[in-house]
C-alpha cells in the first residue's frame, strides 16, 4: 500500500481509538469528573471495576503509544519538500505520545495496587491515609504535571507546526492547515488551567474533540492523494 494510505488509515483509527476508549471509560468509571472526587471514592470505584475497567485503562493507554507513529509517518509524506521545522516537530510529536503514555500508565498498574490496598477490609487507618498520599502525589506528578500539561504543550505545538507545513506546501489543500489551527491553539490553552483560568479545562476538552476530527479528515484527504 501507499505510504500516504496508510498514514491516512493512521490518522483515521488512532483519534478514533482514544475517543472511544475516552467515552467508555466515562461510562464504566465517570471519567474525566471522578478526578474531582475525593480520593477515597477514586479508589473504591477503581476497584469495584474490576478487571474489566483495568483492561479499559490499558487499552485508553495503548491509544497513546498508537500516537507514537502518526508524527513520523506524517512527515515521511511530506518527502524531501518537508521543511525543517517539521523535522522538529514530528520529535514534539514522538514526546507528546510518551509523556502522555507515561502519565496513563498509573491507572492499570498504580492505582490497581493502591485500589486493592485501600479497600482491604483489614487495611489500617494508617495504610489508607499512606495509600491516598500516593495516589495524589503521582496523580499531580505523572498526571496533571507530566500527561497533561507536557502532553497539551507538545500536542499543541506538533499541531502547529504541521499546519505550518501543509500551508507552507502543496501536500493537501492549505486549508487543513487553517482550520487546524484552531484545535491546537485551545489545546495549549488547557496548559493555564493550573494557573486558575477556569475556562481552560473546558476550551481544552473541546478542542481536543475538534483535533480529533481535523485529524479524521486530514486522513481521508491522504486516503485520497
Amino acid at each position: 500500500m501507499k505510504l500516504t494510505f496508510i498514514t491516512g488509515l493512521l490518522l483515521i483509527i488512532v483519534p478514533i481509538a482514544f475517543n472511544v476508549t475516552f467515552l467508555l471509560l466515562g461510562r464504566a468509571f465517570e471519567y474525566p469528573d471522578i478526578l474531582r472526587k475525593p480520593t477515597d471514592y477514586i479508589l473504591q470505584q477503581f476497584e469495584a471495576g474490576g478487571a474489566p475497567l483495568r483492561r479499559l485503562w490499558y487499552a485508553f493507554t495503548f491509544s497513546a503509544v498508537l500516537f507514537t507513529i502518526v508524527p513520523v509517518m506524517v512527515q515521511q509524506v511530506f518527502g524531501p519538500d518537508a521543511p525543517w521545522y517539521l523535522v522538529v516537530g514530528t520529535t514534539i510529536g514522538v514526546l507528546a505520545s510518551a509523556v502522555q503514555f507515561l502519565g496513563l500508565i498509573r491507572w492499570p498498574f498504580l492505582v490497581t495496587t493502591l485500589s486493592e490496598l485501600y479497600t482491604q477490609p483489614e487495611a489500617s487507618q494508617s495504610t489508607r491515609d499512606a495509600t491516598i498520599v500516593v495516589f495524589q502525589a503521582f496523580h499531580r506528578y505523572a498526571g496533571v504535571a507530566i500527561g497533561e500539561h507536557l502532553g497539551y504543550l507538545f500536542t499543541s505545538v506538533w499541531t502547529l507546526l504541521l499546519c505550518m507545513a501543509i500551508i507552507g506546501t502543496s501536500i493537501v489543500n492549505s486549508l487543513f492547515g487553517w482550520l487546524g489551527l484552531l484545535p491546537a491553539i485551545g489545546i495549549f490553552i488547557g496548559v493555564f488551567e493550573e494557573t486558575g483560568f477556569k475556562a481552560a479545562g473546558a476550551i481544552n476538552a473541546i478542542s481536543y474533540l475538534l483535533w480529533s476530527l481535523w485529524l479524521i479528515a486530514l486522513g481521508v484527504a491522504f486516503l485520497l492523494l
